[in-house]
Protein backbone atom coordinates (compact mmCIF):
# COMPACT_ATOMS: atom_id res chain seq x y z
CA UNK A 1 0.00 0.00 0.00
CA UNK A 2 3.20 2.35 -0.49
CA UNK A 3 2.19 3.80 -3.49
CA UNK A 4 0.30 7.16 -1.82
CA UNK A 5 -1.22 9.61 -2.50
CA UNK A 6 -4.74 7.33 -3.51
CA UNK A 7 -7.17 8.21 -6.11
CA UNK A 8 -9.64 9.41 -3.17
CA UNK A 9 -7.68 11.10 -0.21
CA UNK A 10 -8.14 13.50 2.18
CA UNK A 11 -6.36 15.77 3.91
CA UNK A 12 -5.92 14.82 7.50
CA UNK A 13 -8.24 16.64 9.91
CA UNK A 14 -11.77 15.87 10.85
CA UNK A 15 -14.25 17.23 13.02
CA UNK A 16 -14.13 17.12 16.69
CA UNK A 17 -16.53 14.92 18.34
CA UNK A 18 -18.58 15.85 21.39
CA UNK A 19 -16.71 13.37 23.43
CA UNK A 20 -13.57 14.79 22.95
CA UNK A 21 -14.86 18.52 23.04
CA UNK A 22 -16.47 17.86 26.72
CA UNK A 23 -13.02 15.96 27.85
CA UNK A 24 -10.90 19.06 26.96
CA UNK A 25 -13.37 21.88 28.19
CA UNK A 26 -13.30 19.43 31.36
CA UNK A 27 -9.35 19.28 31.41
CA UNK A 28 -9.06 23.01 30.87
CA UNK A 29 -11.42 23.67 34.19
CA UNK A 30 -9.22 21.17 36.34
CA UNK A 31 -12.23 18.79 36.26
CA UNK A 32 -10.26 16.03 34.28
CA UNK A 33 -6.75 14.53 34.03
CA UNK A 34 -4.49 14.88 32.10
CA UNK A 35 -4.19 11.01 31.81
CA UNK A 36 -8.27 10.56 31.54
CA UNK A 37 -8.08 13.12 28.93
CA UNK A 38 -5.36 11.17 26.79
CA UNK A 39 -7.21 7.97 27.27
CA UNK A 40 -10.90 9.63 25.72
CA UNK A 41 -8.44 11.02 23.50
CA UNK A 42 -7.07 7.51 22.29
CA UNK A 43 -10.63 6.30 22.10
CA UNK A 44 -11.47 8.95 19.62
CA UNK A 45 -8.97 8.48 17.26
CA UNK A 46 -9.16 4.33 17.70
CA UNK A 47 -13.45 5.40 16.37
CA UNK A 48 -12.53 7.85 13.79
CA UNK A 49 -9.61 5.30 12.34
CA UNK A 50 -12.35 2.99 12.08
CA UNK A 51 -14.97 5.04 10.49
CA UNK A 52 -12.32 6.28 7.73
CA UNK A 53 -11.64 2.32 7.39
CA UNK A 54 -15.46 1.80 6.65
CA UNK A 55 -16.26 4.77 3.95
CA UNK A 56 -13.33 2.45 2.28
CA UNK A 57 -10.03 4.51 2.31
CA UNK A 58 -6.88 3.41 1.91
CA UNK A 59 -5.05 6.36 4.14
CA UNK A 60 -5.85 6.68 7.59
CA UNK A 61 -5.13 10.23 10.17
CA UNK A 62 -5.60 10.40 14.01
CA UNK A 63 -7.98 13.19 12.38
CA UNK A 64 -5.10 15.37 14.07
CA UNK A 65 -7.28 15.14 17.41
CA UNK A 66 -4.10 15.41 19.60
CA UNK A 67 -3.40 19.08 18.67
CA UNK A 68 -5.26 22.86 19.07
CA UNK A 69 -4.01 23.88 15.61
CA UNK A 70 -3.03 22.46 12.53
CA UNK A 71 0.82 24.52 12.13
CA UNK A 72 1.67 25.77 15.99
CA UNK A 73 1.50 22.53 17.84
CA UNK A 74 3.75 21.10 15.61
CA UNK A 75 6.93 24.05 16.05
CA UNK A 76 6.09 23.71 19.84
CA UNK A 77 8.02 20.70 19.68
CA UNK A 78 11.24 22.13 18.33
CA UNK A 79 13.70 23.40 21.23
CA UNK A 80 14.01 27.32 21.06
CA UNK A 81 10.21 27.65 20.41
CA UNK A 82 7.93 29.26 23.09
CA UNK A 83 4.12 29.99 22.91
CA UNK A 84 1.56 31.47 25.26
CA UNK A 85 -2.34 32.34 24.62
CA UNK A 86 -2.71 36.35 24.84
CA UNK A 87 -6.00 36.39 23.04
CA UNK A 88 -4.69 37.70 19.73
CA UNK A 89 -4.82 36.07 16.79
CA UNK A 90 -5.28 36.48 12.97
CA UNK A 91 -7.83 37.99 10.80
CA UNK A 92 -9.37 35.46 8.70
CA UNK A 93 -12.29 36.35 6.14
CA UNK A 94 -14.26 38.36 8.58
CA UNK A 95 -13.54 36.37 11.56
CA UNK A 96 -10.84 36.35 14.06
CA UNK A 97 -8.66 33.57 14.46
CA UNK A 98 -7.89 33.15 18.25
CA UNK A 99 -4.52 31.88 17.87
CA UNK A 100 -1.52 31.42 20.42
CA UNK A 101 1.32 33.85 20.29
CA UNK A 102 4.29 31.13 18.90
CA UNK A 103 8.10 32.94 18.75
CA UNK A 104 11.88 31.98 19.44
CA UNK A 105 13.33 31.92 23.14
CA UNK A 106 16.58 31.02 21.78
CA UNK A 107 18.01 28.89 18.12
CA UNK A 108 16.13 26.25 16.46
CA UNK A 109 16.93 22.16 16.99
CA UNK A 110 14.99 19.90 16.50
CA UNK A 111 14.71 17.10 20.03
CA UNK A 112 12.50 13.91 20.45
CA UNK A 113 9.17 15.11 18.84
CA UNK A 114 6.19 14.07 20.32
CA UNK A 115 4.00 14.07 17.39
CA UNK A 116 6.50 11.01 16.53
CA UNK A 117 4.38 9.26 19.41
CA UNK A 118 1.38 10.10 18.44
CA UNK A 119 2.31 8.63 14.32
CA UNK A 120 3.38 5.76 16.76
CA UNK A 121 -0.10 5.16 18.10
CA UNK A 122 -1.85 5.51 14.83
CA UNK A 123 0.73 3.37 13.21
CA UNK A 124 -0.53 0.08 15.04
CA UNK A 125 -3.90 0.21 12.87
CA UNK A 126 -2.53 0.04 9.23
CA UNK A 127 -3.55 -2.97 7.53
CA UNK A 128 -2.80 -4.64 3.91
CA UNK A 129 -5.85 -2.27 3.25
CA UNK A 130 -4.26 0.89 4.81
CA UNK A 131 -1.34 2.97 5.46
CA UNK A 132 -1.01 5.60 7.96
CA UNK A 133 -0.62 9.37 7.05
CA UNK A 134 0.86 12.13 9.44
CA UNK A 135 0.48 16.11 8.37
CA UNK A 136 2.68 18.60 9.87
CA UNK A 137 2.84 22.17 9.09
CA UNK A 138 5.51 22.80 6.03
CA UNK A 139 9.35 24.06 6.90
CA UNK A 140 7.95 27.32 5.05
CA UNK A 141 5.31 27.68 7.40
CA UNK A 142 7.54 27.56 10.61
CA UNK A 143 9.87 29.84 8.91
CA UNK A 144 7.12 32.47 8.30
CA UNK A 145 5.68 32.01 11.94
CA UNK A 146 9.03 33.54 12.85
CA UNK A 147 9.39 36.26 10.68
CA UNK A 148 5.75 38.07 10.30
CA UNK A 149 6.02 41.25 12.51
CA UNK A 150 4.90 40.80 15.93
CA UNK A 151 8.44 38.23 15.73
CA UNK A 152 10.82 40.08 13.70
CA UNK A 153 12.42 41.93 16.16
CA UNK A 154 12.91 38.81 18.65
CA UNK A 155 13.95 36.16 15.97
CA UNK A 156 16.86 38.56 14.76
CA UNK A 157 17.96 38.24 18.11
CA UNK A 158 18.99 35.05 17.66
CA UNK A 159 19.02 35.31 13.31
CA UNK A 160 21.00 37.56 12.12
CA UNK A 161 19.53 36.80 8.81
CA UNK A 162 16.66 34.59 7.09
CA UNK A 163 19.68 32.45 5.70
CA UNK A 164 20.69 31.41 9.31
CA UNK A 165 17.33 31.10 10.32
CA UNK A 166 16.34 28.88 6.94
CA UNK A 167 19.41 26.41 7.10
CA UNK A 168 18.24 25.96 11.04
CA UNK A 169 14.61 25.23 10.33
CA UNK A 170 15.44 22.56 7.46
CA UNK A 171 18.17 21.19 9.55
CA UNK A 172 15.69 20.46 12.28
CA UNK A 173 13.19 19.36 10.17
CA UNK A 174 15.55 16.87 8.48
CA UNK A 175 16.03 15.27 11.72
CA UNK A 176 12.63 15.11 12.82
CA UNK A 177 11.83 13.23 8.99
CA UNK A 178 14.24 10.81 10.15
CA UNK A 179 12.44 10.05 13.58
CA UNK A 180 8.90 9.87 11.49
CA UNK A 181 10.59 7.46 9.36
CA UNK A 182 11.81 5.39 12.14
CA UNK A 183 8.92 5.14 13.38
CA UNK A 184 7.61 3.61 10.25
CA UNK A 185 5.71 6.91 8.76
CA UNK A 186 5.65 6.38 4.82
CA UNK A 187 3.34 8.77 4.43
CA UNK A 188 4.22 12.70 5.29
CA UNK A 189 1.96 15.71 4.55
CA UNK A 190 3.52 19.09 5.09
CA UNK A 191 0.61 21.86 5.00
CA UNK A 192 1.42 24.99 3.30
CA UNK A 193 -0.57 28.22 3.65
CA UNK A 194 2.77 30.24 2.88
CA UNK A 195 1.96 29.72 -0.92
CA UNK A 196 -1.57 30.47 -0.56
CA UNK A 197 -0.91 33.85 1.28
CA UNK A 198 1.21 35.19 -1.45
CA UNK A 199 -1.32 34.68 -4.48
CA UNK A 200 -3.22 37.47 -5.64
CA UNK A 201 -2.87 41.31 -5.89
CA UNK A 202 -3.95 41.88 -2.52
CA UNK A 203 -1.14 39.82 -0.95
CA UNK A 204 1.48 42.11 -3.42
CA UNK A 205 0.52 45.14 -2.68
CA UNK A 206 0.99 44.36 1.22
CA UNK A 207 5.06 43.27 0.35
CA UNK A 208 5.13 45.95 -1.87
CA UNK A 209 4.29 48.82 0.96
CA UNK A 210 6.61 46.93 3.52
CA UNK A 211 9.58 46.73 0.97
CA UNK A 212 9.78 43.32 0.64
CA UNK A 213 10.07 41.60 -2.74
CA UNK A 214 8.11 38.82 -3.51
CA UNK A 215 10.21 36.93 -5.68
CA UNK A 216 12.86 36.65 -2.99
CA UNK A 217 9.72 35.70 -0.82
CA UNK A 218 9.44 32.59 -2.75
CA UNK A 219 12.68 31.69 -3.23
CA UNK A 220 13.13 31.61 0.39
CA UNK A 221 10.02 29.21 0.72
CA UNK A 222 11.19 27.25 -1.61
CA UNK A 223 14.63 26.91 -0.49
CA UNK A 224 13.75 26.07 3.57
CA UNK A 225 10.91 23.37 2.15
CA UNK A 226 13.20 22.22 0.26
CA UNK A 227 16.46 22.24 2.59
CA UNK A 228 14.37 19.85 4.94
CA UNK A 229 13.67 17.28 2.14
CA UNK A 230 17.38 16.73 1.26
CA UNK A 231 18.26 13.03 2.52
CA UNK A 232 14.80 12.09 2.96
CA UNK A 233 14.37 8.13 2.30
CA UNK A 234 13.45 7.43 -1.23
CA UNK A 235 10.53 4.56 0.27
CA UNK A 236 8.72 7.64 2.00
CA UNK A 237 6.57 9.90 0.42
CA UNK A 238 6.39 13.30 1.25
CA UNK A 239 3.76 15.70 0.35
CA UNK A 240 2.73 19.08 0.66
CA UNK A 241 -1.15 20.45 0.73
CA UNK A 242 -1.37 23.75 -0.53
CA UNK A 243 -4.45 26.13 0.86
CA UNK A 244 -5.41 29.36 1.22
CA UNK A 245 -6.08 29.53 5.06
CA UNK A 246 -9.02 27.40 6.79
CA UNK A 247 -10.56 28.42 9.77
CA UNK A 248 -14.45 27.82 10.67
CA UNK A 249 -15.07 28.18 7.34
CA UNK A 250 -13.59 31.24 6.96
CA UNK A 251 -10.57 31.70 4.40
CA UNK A 252 -7.13 34.03 4.64
CA UNK A 253 -6.51 34.55 1.16
CA UNK A 254 -7.72 34.22 -2.33
CA UNK A 255 -5.74 34.47 -5.95
CA UNK A 256 -4.81 31.71 -8.48
CA UNK A 257 -1.75 29.77 -8.54
CA UNK A 258 -0.25 31.09 -11.59
CA UNK A 259 2.38 33.49 -9.78
CA UNK A 260 3.87 30.84 -7.50
CA UNK A 261 3.56 27.79 -10.16
CA UNK A 262 7.13 28.40 -11.41
CA UNK A 263 8.73 27.76 -7.87
CA UNK A 264 6.43 25.15 -5.69
CA UNK A 265 4.46 23.22 -8.96
CA UNK A 266 7.45 23.13 -10.85
CA UNK A 267 11.05 23.30 -8.02
CA UNK A 268 9.55 21.37 -4.81
CA UNK A 269 10.73 18.30 -4.04
CA UNK A 270 7.58 16.81 -2.85
CA UNK A 271 5.53 13.76 -4.58
CA UNK A 272 2.56 15.00 -4.87
CA UNK A 273 1.35 18.13 -4.08
CA UNK A 274 -2.80 18.53 -2.53
CA UNK A 275 -4.36 21.51 -4.03
CA UNK A 276 -7.38 24.03 -2.98
CA UNK A 277 -9.52 23.96 -6.43
CA UNK A 278 -13.16 23.84 -4.57
CA UNK A 279 -14.21 27.87 -5.60
CA UNK A 280 -13.26 30.51 -7.55
CA UNK A 281 -10.76 32.14 -5.13
CA UNK A 282 -8.27 29.27 -6.28
CA UNK A 283 -8.64 30.34 -10.07
CA UNK A 284 -7.94 28.16 -12.96
CA UNK A 285 -6.00 24.89 -13.84
CA UNK A 286 -3.66 26.34 -16.07
CA UNK A 287 -0.73 26.51 -13.56
CA UNK A 288 -1.03 22.90 -13.55
CA UNK A 289 1.07 23.21 -16.30
CA UNK A 290 3.77 24.29 -14.32
CA UNK A 291 4.09 20.46 -12.10
CA UNK A 292 6.95 18.75 -12.62
CA UNK A 293 6.35 15.54 -14.42
CA UNK A 294 7.78 13.37 -11.00
CA UNK A 295 5.18 15.50 -8.72
CA UNK A 296 1.06 13.72 -9.06
CA UNK A 297 -1.41 16.40 -8.07
CA UNK A 298 -4.50 15.78 -5.89
CA UNK A 299 -7.73 18.18 -7.08
CA UNK A 300 -9.13 19.80 -3.61
CA UNK A 301 -12.72 19.97 -5.98
CA UNK A 302 -15.15 19.21 -2.60
CA UNK A 303 -15.36 22.08 -0.13
CA UNK A 304 -14.83 21.27 3.63
CA UNK A 305 -16.26 24.77 4.03
CA UNK A 306 -20.31 23.88 3.73
CA UNK A 307 -22.31 21.05 4.36
CA UNK A 308 -23.82 21.34 0.83
CA UNK A 309 -22.71 18.26 -0.94
CA UNK A 310 -21.45 19.22 -4.66
CA UNK A 311 -22.76 18.14 -7.93
CA UNK A 312 -21.04 14.81 -8.87
CA UNK A 313 -21.11 16.05 -12.71
CA UNK A 314 -19.86 19.02 -12.21
CA UNK A 315 -16.55 17.77 -10.19
CA UNK A 316 -15.92 15.26 -12.84
CA UNK A 317 -15.89 17.71 -15.72
CA UNK A 318 -13.38 19.87 -13.32
CA UNK A 319 -11.13 16.53 -13.70
CA UNK A 320 -11.34 16.48 -17.21
CA UNK A 321 -10.98 20.36 -17.12
CA UNK A 322 -7.95 19.73 -15.41
CA UNK A 323 -6.75 16.90 -17.39
CA UNK A 324 -6.07 19.37 -20.14
CA UNK A 325 -3.03 20.26 -18.38
CA UNK A 326 -1.71 17.19 -16.59
CA UNK A 327 -2.89 13.52 -17.81
CA UNK A 328 -5.42 12.00 -15.70
CA UNK A 329 -3.25 9.27 -14.38
CA UNK A 330 -1.88 11.86 -12.44
CA UNK A 331 -4.64 13.10 -10.94
CA UNK A 332 -6.63 12.16 -8.03
CA UNK A 333 -9.35 13.72 -5.48
CA UNK A 334 -10.09 14.82 -2.77
CA UNK A 335 -11.67 17.71 -0.09
CA UNK A 336 -9.62 20.66 -0.50
CA UNK A 337 -8.73 21.20 3.17
CA UNK A 338 -9.24 19.36 6.01
CA UNK A 339 -12.64 19.78 8.19
CA UNK A 340 -11.01 21.20 11.58
CA UNK A 341 -7.55 22.47 10.60
CA UNK A 342 -8.19 24.06 14.47
CA UNK A 343 -9.90 22.21 17.33
CA UNK A 344 -13.30 24.95 16.67
CA UNK A 345 -13.81 22.86 12.76
CA UNK A 346 -15.82 23.68 10.18
CA UNK A 347 -19.79 24.75 9.80
CA UNK A 348 -20.67 21.12 9.27
CA UNK A 349 -21.79 18.05 11.04
CA UNK A 350 -20.06 14.83 11.45
CA UNK A 351 -22.28 13.28 9.03
CA UNK A 352 -22.17 15.82 6.52
CA UNK A 353 -18.39 15.56 6.77
CA UNK A 354 -18.43 11.55 5.82
CA UNK A 355 -20.86 12.31 3.48
CA UNK A 356 -18.44 14.42 1.30
CA UNK A 357 -16.04 11.84 1.90
CA UNK A 358 -18.43 8.97 0.62
CA UNK A 359 -18.74 11.69 -2.72
CA UNK A 360 -14.84 11.61 -2.86
CA UNK A 361 -14.45 7.95 -3.28
CA UNK A 362 -17.80 7.71 -5.90
CA UNK A 363 -16.51 10.33 -7.70
CA UNK A 364 -12.87 8.65 -8.22
CA UNK A 365 -14.61 5.10 -8.47
CA UNK A 366 -16.59 6.52 -11.64
CA UNK A 367 -13.93 8.58 -13.21
CA UNK A 368 -10.60 6.15 -12.53
CA UNK A 369 -12.70 2.67 -13.41
CA UNK A 370 -9.02 1.08 -13.42
CA UNK A 371 -6.84 1.21 -10.21
CA UNK A 372 -8.91 2.81 -8.17
CA UNK A 373 -7.13 1.34 -5.02
CA UNK A 374 -3.35 2.76 -6.28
Amino acid sequence: MGNVPFRYDFVGSFLRPQALKDAKEALDNGQLSQEDYDHIVDEEVVKVVKKQKELGYHVITDGEFRRTFWHLDFMWGFEGVEHKNTGNGVRFNGELAVLDDTYLVGKIKAKAHPFVEYFKFLKQFEDENTVAKYTIPAPAQTFQQMIVPANFETTRKFYATNEELIHDIGVAYQDVIKQFYDAGCRNLQLDDCTWGAIVGDAAKQRYESLGIDLEEVKAELLAVNNLALENKPEDMVITSHICRGNYHSTFFAKGPYNSVADYVFAKENVDALYLEYDDERSGGFAPLAKVSEDKKVVLGLITTKTPELEDKETVIKRIHEAAKFIPLDRLYLSPQCGFASCAIGNKLTEEQQWAKLKLVKEIAEEVWRWGCNE
